[in-house]
């Protein structure tokens, strides 16, 4: 019995080739810096930390605990960057949320508590986007101005001083609990990615995010209301900012001010870093997670090095001068 193997036609392998060679001259290696620098600096400091302890489990899990509401905002900030704009008042609202929400647990309880935290995100977010959209003033300016708003008004209301909360409920909800041996500040961040990964890349709303970004006049004439989609990002990133601040609270258990402070440098880098576009038109949530968790590797990394403050806030800024060096502007 005798069979008869398939013969390829002549040229198919010299063909399959210069596809292949074709595609690897195509790969753009800057998608994928965040995951590169990832892997290459978790390798670095377990050779050079490897007798103090960075690979134990609880220094890696510490790792994702330290980053997670960073890793919140980013994934709203995702959103932002993604449609040409930019949010420097994420740091400064936490801060004010956490104040607000701790206020508002002494005198009314946990749920008027979370609803006033919500709601002066959903303010602040509104009145950026409102700013940005109706008057057409640029996002910088809008949300430099909104973050000494937010910050002296934070400072303002509470005196400066810590506000204590002692409600165990919100506290073990907002970052101090745990679920099974979870702790209930690595779920929140899960969420978040599961969330906007699906938003940005599965649902209409994502796609004219995107669309905004790449090309404002071609989204607008192609049927895109613009200036709501704009609108939208500023409202969801201040709600999301105003939450990362109320998992500040229940985590340190207390408001304050200084919560979240500089963390839209931190943010920003980090949706960057991910492969989110400066220039908006592309965005990827998981990236931007990555970023978040690489700068918190970064910062474990140098502090069991033994470096000060002052050194990781240099190392910090030349993350996010590589950043903005390694983004490209879309394509469309």
């Amino acid at each position: 019995m005798s069979t008869n193997a398939p013969v390829s036609p002549p040229g198919t392998e010299s063909t399959s080739t210069e596809s292949r060679i074709a595609r690897i001259a195509r790969f753009d290696w800057r998608q994928y810096v965040v995951y590169i620098g990832f892997v290459v600096l978790l390798l670095f400091f377990s050779i050079v930390l490897s007798g103090s302890g960075f690979l134990s489990p609880n220094n890696l899990l510490n790792i994702v605990r330290q980053t997670a509401i960073i890793s919140v905002m980013a994934v709203a900030v995702t959103f932002v960057i993604a449609a040409a704009e930019i949010d420097l008042s994420i740091g400064a609202l936490a801060g004010l949320a956490s104040v607000v929400t701790a206020l508002a647990i002494q005198q009314y309880g946990i749920l008027a508590g979370i609803a006033a935290g919500l709601l002066v995100g959903l303010l602040v977010g509104a009145i950026n986007g409102f700013l940005v959209t109706r008057f057409g003033i640029p996002s910088f300016l809008v949300t430099l101005g909104m973050l000494s708003v937010a910050q002296g008004t934070a400072m303002w209301i509470s005196q400066t001083a810590p506000i204590p909360i002692l409600n165990d409920a919100y506290n073990n909800i907002f970052g101090s609990g745990q679920v099974g041996p979870i702790p209930s500040l690595v779920i929140w961040p899960l969420v978040f990615l599961v969330i906007g990964s699906v938003v940005l890349r599965k649902t209409a709303y994502g796609r004219q995010v995107l669309a905004t970004g790449g090309n404002t006049t071609a989204a607008r004439f192609s049927g895109v209301n613009t200036r709501r989609i704009k609108f939208l990002v500023f409202l969801v990133s201040g709600t999301v900012a105003a939450l990362a601040g109320m998992l500040y609270a229940g985590h340190l258990q207390s408001g304050r001010f200084t919560w979240g402070q500089g963390d839209e440098l931190s943010v920003i880098a980090a949706v960057i870093l991910g492969g989110t576009s400066l220039f908006g038109g592309a965005g990827t949530v998981v990236g931007s997670v990555f970023g978040a968790l690489l700068i918190g590797l970064i910062n474990n990394g140098l502090v069991l090095m033994g470096l000060d403050v002052s050194q990781q806030l240099i190392v910090r800024g030349v993350i996010i001068i590589l950043a903005v060096a390694l983004a490209r502007k879309s394509a469309s």
